[in-house]
């Protein structure tokens, strides 16, 4: 087990980050909870974590202070005798923890200060004398880099999609040395749009060097500038710019992730090199098309069935340039099980496109979450729960894994768990907004009202950066119209509601967000059964199984108005009682009382 717990609020990782390897760097065993096994339950793992540290390293700051979880975790470690607390911004630790020493890490820069001698000297006096730092890990805080999101210089905000692809891509590329840390993609893009001193992202971050460029992509043509920035001096490494034709764009991702090692005096070992250089497809046009696709999957009209629709035609055209595109075959598996499950339509329901795209890459944790999907639409959710997390154990990261493991996570009320993959999911693409919502869901069911402010926020950040591309969104005006009444403006909420209703009136999941909003937050229990009831007649077996354990749905359950509208949509649907589990139990409408 860990030698230390490092408890933190979610906008302070790059600090928890950068505390965890310097105590690493000491010789320490460090634990945060990033290193979450996929096979088992949050609150379980925490508490092992928890309790078998030897020093807890609770991080406080503004956003710390207001987290449930931050103070249960400071609690348990004060319980036990193993609290060490530190403050990043100055915020005093709320009671009774304020009458506990705390050191300063204000502005550290992950150097040796009073701040960090302190803390250093309770986790010793707490856990020992640490053993010899591993020379891997002073390797890591030698040399590292983060990628910042490159610029779209293209003067078509639609072309977004393709910058930020190339920027995923070199980050993958530079994941692939063992010799250079690397940031993670979610945290690089934290910083997209912002007009930051990149001396003091490298320091925000705990890296030696950060990577920032621009993409101009226009016609068949690609001008792509690259600079590697030292962190500390703020000097340039090493810079470059190509102006090539567009079929060269995977040459000049191997010549900047090459030219970055060269620059940084690495060795790259000869199966690293060829890691680099091998690419989904070679395929120029399919790989644009599957860029294209994925970011209307992510950010496009969700719940409208012409998206669907459309990312099916258009990673059938990728796969048609190029057949063993394993990627575009996990996408059109994805697209498909949406059609069929969620929008009830009697189309392939994407298994035999995630097989295909197995055969060709057996490491897509996409296409196994599309087998986790069928599986559990069949009734298998056990079968469905080792499907995903075989998904997640081959990539933590994958947005539609933790995607799909917290949808089948909510079917069955475990909400906790759930909220943990919405928050990984909306972490990984910012622009995510329907993940953001969703966990609005997850802290109303788990009495984390302080949180609902900071996720409304994000909420209306990022739908209204959708809007700025494509201002007929629906979804994304749901979002924003549901962020307003959280954050108390009625007025211009009920404006989005209005507006969204007139743009996509067929949309199946803006009406059901809007009841939920209704019923929850503005305490309108017959506006949200006017908001539902359309929408009843449509509902896939899918979605009636997610309304059954939804708890946004729980204070309309004891209606007789709900009640009715739902034993006549099981009745339609062919749910049956016995289908719902028992953390999601909802009798049928003629009993008195729907518990779930």
């Amino acid at each position: 087990m860990s030698d230390v717990f490092v408890s933190y609020a979610r906008p302070d990782e790059p600090h928890a980050v950068r505390v965890a390897d310097a105590l690493r760097s000491e010789g320490y065993q460090v634990w945060r909870d990033d290193e979450l096994p996929a096979h088992r339950t949050y609150s379980e793992v925490i508490e092992e974590r928890l309790k078998s540290a030897q020093a807890v390293v609770v991080l406080w700051s503004a956003e710390a202070v207001k987290s449930q979880w931050v103070r249960a975790e400071a609690d348990a470690a004060r319980s036990a005798g193993t609290l060490v607390q530190v403050t990043l911004d100055g915020a005093i630790p709320p009671l009774p923890f304020n009458q506990i020493q705390c050191a300063q890490l204000i502005a550290w820069d992950g150097k040796s200060c009073s701040g960090w001698q302190k803390l250093l000297s309770s986790v010793q006096a707490l856990a020992g004398a640490p053993a010899k730092a591993a020379p891997d890990v002073k390797r890591r805080q030698q040399v590292s880099v983060c990628v910042l999101p490159f610029q779209n210089m293209s003067g078509d905000a639609e072309q977004e999609y393709f910058s930020d692809g190339i920027s995923e891509d070199i980050t993958t590329d530079l994941s692939k040395i063992s010799a250079l840390a690397v940031t993670a993609r979610n945290t690089a893009f934290a910083f997209k749009g912002q007009a930051g001193d990149v001396s003091e992202i490298a320091r925000k971050l705990g890296v030696s060097h950060v990577l920032e460029g621009s993409v101009r992509k226009s016609g068949g043509r690609v001008r792509i500038t690259a600079q590697l920035i030292d962190g500390a001096s703020g000097d340039h490494a090493w810079a470059e710019r190509y102006d090539r034709e567009l079929t060269d764009i995977f040459a000049i991702q191997d010549e900047i992730s090459k030219a970055i090692v060269d620059a940084l005096k690495l060795k790259l070992l000869p199966s690293e090199k060829k890691a680099i250089e091998q690419r989904g497809t070679s395929n120029v046009d399919a790989y644009n098309l599957y860029l294209m696709a994925r970011q209307l999957w992510v950010s496009g009209n969700y719940g409208d069935v012409r998206r669907d629709e459309i990312v099916i035609r258009t990673a059938q055209r990728a796969i048609a340039l190029d057949a063993n595109y394993a990627e575009a075959w996990a996408l059109l598996a994805v697209a498909q099980a949406s059609m069929r499950y969620h929008h009830g339509r009697d189309v392939d329901d994407g298994l035999a496109a995630a097989e295909k795209a197995l055969e060709l890459n057996p490491t897509l944790a996409a296409a196994y979450s599309v087998r986790a999907r069928h599986i559990a639409e069949h009734g298998d959710f056990e079968r469905a729960e080792a499907e995903i997390r075989h998904a997640l154990e081959l990539d933590p990261n994958s947005w539609e894994a933790n995607r799909e493991a917290a949808r089948l996570l909510m079917q069955h009320r475990r909400v906790e768990e759930a909220m943990h993959h919405y928050e990984l999911a909306a972490s990984l693409d910012e622009n995510d907004f329907h993940s953001c919502m969703m966990l609005t869901t997850c802290c109303t069911s788990l009495g984390l009202n302080e949180r609902m402010p900071e996720v409304a926020q994000r909420m209306l950040e990022r739908s209204e950066r959708v809007l700025e591309q494509d201002s007929l969104n629906a979804s994304a005006l749901g979002v924003s119209a549901a962020a307003f009444v959280i954050l108390g403006d009625l007025h211009r909420a009920r404006e989005r509601i209005e507006r969204a209703m007139m743009v996509d009136p067929d949309n199946i999941n803006m009406p059901y967000n809007f009841a939920c909003v209704l019923a929850v937050s503005a305490g309108d229990i017959d506006g949200a059964l006017d908001m539902i009831e359309p929408l009843m007649p449509r509902q896939s077996r899918s979605l009636m199984l997610t309304m059954l354990a939804d708890p946004d749905m729980d204070p309309l359950r004891d209606h007789p108005r709900f009640k009715r509208m739902v034993a006549e949509a099981m009745e339609r649907t062919g749910v049956t009682e016995d289908m719902v589990p028992d953390e999601a139990r909802l009798a049928s409408g003629d009993t008195s009382s729907a518990s779930t």
